[in-house]
């Protein structure tokens, strides 16, 4: 009856059922060596930067990866498919292990979730946990999981305690970031009042302390590190480490004494997958068990009485943070729409019960991390010890003196700056120990990221600002002036950032002097090294918004510029190529640059973005009304007659002028840099804002040298404000 449907005797043709099952333990395969190289690429990261207490960033606990861990346990899951042989025991083995090894990795990005998505993703993973707990305890049941029972009994203990530890991390994290963020806050306005108060001399060594402050605040207070500093982190390594020992004890056992384990015959619908599988999975979690290994260890060195402090003493106390979102939950009324007295008393007493048994679990799930904590640094210390005993006695007995404190002895090699930046490390109750050794494994940081910044010198951008007259910066105002006529009187004029007048000024420049084509490659070539730092200027100090669309058309006409010598699909190399005058040439750019905003003003159709500010334009009206009024004000004020060598020097410094002024909010945005964030982010941004130092170091000095205007540092930060109290 056909090659699928039912057979001669009427019933189903179940033949070709099986068929597609090796492909799809080949996905399966795929999506636990995906899972594997996210973890990989985290891991070298974290290596890289040095950072052993390895944050997420391409393996944390999302949407993409619960869909890869549950495809990856496809065999988790499996409840009626056949797997005899060893290797299709060791993979259902390997499934459960992979997921214990997933969890114990992506743990710290649970501090980077905001509070829905940190609920929506804990709730995904129970279920996700619950059902392979399930399935797997239904096949051990009906024997499709036949070897390994007591291995698959401790990895499913340790599956349930890993999601009790990241369910008890997560009721953590509310409490713990709003702490950090009021204490970073109320740091930042110190330092920044302390700066006030201070001489204006040494700003470089100033800024320097600042952000090493700033630097040490952040750090301490990412939301990944803190939870690594957690217990339940530690205890989240071991049962990683647990697990991992679980499955190699399972694969040695099959190997080096098969005589002990007795297999059936045949092979599983899976085939020659059931071994890519396999493979996939004993590379990830060897791979994601770095991680949880580093993490454990670090907690050991930060609490070993070694290397803490001499005051260590055993603490199994549970902080208030720990319980702090449970307890206002059980302050907080429940507000449902029930009638009746009776029913909204129950409903309200059966909450109080429910979340005093969560605190109580919360407490013992805490206690036990510290335990667990506890007993890692006592055998930790034991076997340090005892390790130090042999060395000093055999040095003893070569006759040798030997220093019984190299850690100490080390410490004292560090001179800390003026910066003192012991206070500024930010840390929770109970990590008192820790100040010390956080600081010190972070008290070069900012001279690395520093000097990362100083090896990506703008040195073209540099040169210019050397060789540039200390004249003011008179270009800013020479650029657009207000005798240009206005093309939209009855509005104000539209807004400039710093970017628009230079892309625009660099595309005159093009036109006008395209027949000197080795200084016009130059002029683009530091142009593009100033863009990037004037793009940070604009993006920082436009605290209100309207700059953003006047941004976006700088952008649009560099673009144009650099790709290929166009402004708005107006070729500026060929207009020279017709042996017009200057003055021709500035009128033609100055008449295209009109229609185009005649052509939106006049329209009908675009009568509704009319009613709207000028700074909410389309972007190339912008761009049009900015190349406009630069070429009619220097059509009255460019000297025509000059040769182009020395028209292209008068624009050149005029664009210098600019990029100078605009460079000079820099220590301002290094500062903002540090505070303009979400706690998330802030340590990326501080680590940001060290390697701009670094990179514009020079370049302020330099800067340092020119004289600005004696006006409110606020309206240095605008082109227009700045033109508008410049002399005439």
């Amino acid at each position: 009856m056909g090659k699928h449907g039912c057979t001669l005797s009427g019933d189903l043709d179940e033949s070709s059922f099986s068929e597609p099952m090796p492909w799809i333990g080949s996905y399966a395969a795929a999506a636990s060596a995906a899972c594997a190289i996210a973890m990989a690429i985290d891991a070298l990261q974290g290596i890289r930067n040095r950072k052993f207490w390895f944050p997420c960033k391409y393996f944390s606990l999302n949407a993409t990866t619960l869909t890869l861990i549950a495809v990856a346990t496809k065999l988790s899951v499996d409840l009626n498919t056949s797997m005899p042989g060893k290797q299709d025991q060791l993979a259902k083995l390997s499934s459960s292990v992979f997921i214990c090894t997933a969890m114990a990795n992506f743990l710290p990005s649970l501090g980077s979730m905001e509070n829905k998505e940190l609920l929506t993703n804990m709730i995904a993973l129970a279920i996700l946990i619950i059902t392979v707990i399930a399935n797997t305890c239904i096949q051990l049941a009906t024997g499709v999981i036949y070897m390994f029972w007591k291995e698959h009994a401790v990895v499913m203990y340790l599956m349930l305690a890993l999601l009790a530890i990241l369910i008890s991390t997560a009721l953590t994290i509310p409490a713990t970031k709003y702490y950090f963020e009021q204490k970073y806050n109320k740091k930042y306005d110190e330092t920044m009042d302390a700066c006030q108060y201070q001489a204006t001399t040494c700003k470089f060594k100033k800024l320097r302390n600042d952000l090493a402050r700033f630097w040490m605040m952040a750090h301490t207070s990412s939301p990944q590190f803190v939870v690594a500093r957690l217990a339940t982190c530690t205890a989240s390594g071991a049962a990683c480490l647990l697990s991992t020992v679980v499955l190699a004890e399972a694969a040695l056992r099959t190997i080096l004494i098969p005589s002990s384990m007795t297999f059936c015959r045949g092979d599983s619908d899976y085939k020659w997958s059931s071994f890519l599988i396999l493979f996939s999975q004993v590379a990830a979690i060897g791979v994601g068990s770095i991680a949880p290994a580093f993490r454990w260890s670090n907690a050991i060195n930060f609490h070993c009485p070694k290397k803490a402090a001499k005051d260590f003493k055993l603490d199994f106390k549970v902080e208030d943070y720990w319980i702090q979102s449970l307890r206002q939950w059980k302050e907080y009324p429940l507000v449902l729409g029930i009638y009746g007295r009776c029913c909204r008393k129950f409903v309200q007493e059966m909450k109080d019960k429910f979340l005093s048994i969560s605190i109580l679990v919360q407490k013992i799930t805490v206690f036990f991390c510290k335990f667990l904590r506890f007993m890692s640094i006592f055998f930790a210390g034991c076997i340090v010890s005892t390790f130090h005993l042999l060395v000093n006695l055999i040095n003893l007995m070569k006759c040798h003196k030997v220093s019984n404190s190299t850690e100490e002895s080390r410490s004292h090699s560090y001179h800390y700056p003026e910066a003192d930046l012991e206070k500024y490390v930010l840390h929770l109750e109970g990590e008192e120990t820790l100040i010390d050794l956080m600081m010190r494994r972070n008290f070069n940081a900012t001279n690395q990221w520093i000097k990362m910044g100083e090896k990506k010198q703008p040195k073209r951008l540099l040169q210019l600002m050397k060789d540039l007259p200390n004249t003011g910066f008179e270009g800013v105002r020479k650029f657009d002036t207000d005798k240009a006529v206005s093309l939209a009187p009855r509005f104000q004029e539209p807004p400039n950032c710093w970017a628009l007048p230079v892309v625009t000024l660099t595309s005159i420049t093009i036109a006008l002097c395209s027949n000197e084509f080795h200084l016009v490659k130059e002029l683009i070539s530091n142009v593009k090294e100033g863009l990037g730092l004037i793009r940070i200027v604009d993006e920082y100090l436009d605290l209100e918004g309207p700059l953003i669309s006047a941004s976006k058309a700088a952008d649009m006409v560099w673009i144009g510029v650099d790709n290929k010598y166009e402004w708005l699909d107006l070729n500026l190399l060929k207009m020279k190529a017709s042996d017009r005058s200057s003055r021709e040439i500035l009128q033609e750019l100055a008449d295209k640059a009109k229609s185009i905003v005649m052509e939106f003003l006049e329209g009908e159709k675009n009568g509704e973005f009319v009613k709207e500010t000028p700074s909410k334009w389309p972007i190339k009206i912008l761009a049009a009304n900015s190349m406009y009024r630069t070429s009619a004000t220097l059509l009255q004020s460019l000297d025509i007659s000059d040769a182009n060598e020395t028209q292209f020097e008068k624009l050149s410094i005029m664009i210098t002028h600019i990029m100078g002024a605009c460079l000079t909010n820099l220590r301002r945005v290094i500062s903002m840099e540090c505070q303009k964030s979400a706690i998330e982010e802030r340590e990326e941004r501080v680590r940001n804002s060290m390697v701009l130092f670094g990179k514009t170091k020079a370049l302020q000095h330099v800067l340092d040298d020119h004289s600005l205007p004696d006006i409110d540092p606020e309206y240095l930060a605008y082109i227009d404000k700045w033109r508008g109290i410049s002399p005439c």
